[in-house]
């Protein structure tokens, strides 16, 4: 709780501005992956075949998972654009690398009965938290950094402009939402409104900057301390298999909209994604398949002339 403070106007601010765990995992790619490989190497002097070369070592020396291999490379690609925007070398030798492909992962989504278990077994305190997120697909550190002031009942909408992480060497501290996409309004379902309503009156904020869930003992929601104390034991009550995050609240939420049938766009903007590619990346099995539509569309269209032209010949005749 150190790089959390309240100010004298009651007010929260983060002491830490930036995420900290993004500037620990490039210096861990930098001091692992990527000195040892090149650290006595003039920039010009590496090319794109010595690239290629380290970027499938990644994966065969090293056993690097793809997504890994990827988020390494993502490090060293950053570092190659920014010598040749500053004109210290001519070209980037990363330009063309092939990098690992990453084995899709279909997501089964939670049923709407199990995130009703879960929102029953769950500690009082959390069973909002629960049913919020399943209802907006909120990322779990955007739920825990809501305050009273994000939440507009009114007009059925809550706000995302910041959120609550934790890091083993910087703790609990607030931060930007993860990209400027995440930074968004999300209408809030009935059923949402409901369970806000719920639980500000078992559990009233403090003002509109108090946190809308809260750890038992006062401030934000840890991370660690709720997974253990909270989340888990609520999981294995409800039969949900072990491993479940609260991040399968989104894809619920994500499976929801799809089911019903919403645009890539409108789920992108909902989920605050990069953009709709990345929807499709993660959800595209969810979306029903398309040939006995297509053939629907075909069929109804012909079916459709058919019939006006058999219309037309009753009314010459």
């Amino acid at each position: 709780m150190a790089n959390i403070q309240k100010r004298p106007n009651g007010k929260w601010r983060a002491i830490q501005p930036h995420r900290p765990s993004t500037a620990k995992a490039v210096a861990q790619h930098l001091r692992c992956y990527v000195y040892p490989a090149w650290e006595k190497r003039a920039l010009g002097a590496i090319k794109p075949g010595d690239v290629q070369s380290w970027v499938t070592g990644l994966t065969t020396m090293h056993g690097l998972a793809a997504s890994t291999s990827r988020t390494v490379f993502n490090t060293v690609n950053a570092v190659f654009r920014a010598a040749v925007r500053d004109r210290m070398i001519p070209h980037n030798p990363c330009a063309e690398a092939k990098l690992p492909s990453i084995p899709r992962k279909k997501i089964v989504p939670l049923a709407v009965e199990q995130v009703r278990t879960l929102s029953e077994e769950i500690p009082a305190r959390y069973k909002g938290l629960v049913l919020l997120g399943a209802a907006t697909g909120l990322r779990p550190g955007e739920l825990f950094g809501l305050q009273v002031r994000h939440l507009d009942l009114l007009h059925a909408t809550v706000s995302v402009e910041q959120q609550v992480q934790q890091t083993a060497k910087h703790g609990v501290y607030v931060c930007p939402p993860m990209a400027d996409r995440s930074h968004r309004t999300v209408p809030l379902p009935r059923t949402a409104v409901d369970a806000m309503k719920a639980h500000l009156r078992d559990f009233p904020a403090d003002g509109p900057e108090g946190w809308l869930f809260t750890a038992p003992q006062g401030g934000p929601v840890v991370y660690t301390h709720f997974m253990d104390a909270s989340w888990r034991p609520a999981c294995a009550k409800a039969g949900i298999p072990k491993g479940t995050g609260p991040h399968a609240l989104r894809h619920h939420y994500a499976s929801l909209l799809i089911k019903h049938g919403e645009s890539v766009k409108t789920v992108s903007e909902r989920l605050g994604h990069t953009n709709a590619a990345m929807t499709l990346n993660i959800y595209t099995h969810l979306w029903p398949d398309s040939e006995e539509r297509t053939r629907a569309a075909v069929d109804k269209a012909y079916a459709d002339q058919s019939a006006d032209a058999q219309t037309q010949v009753e009314e010459a005749a």
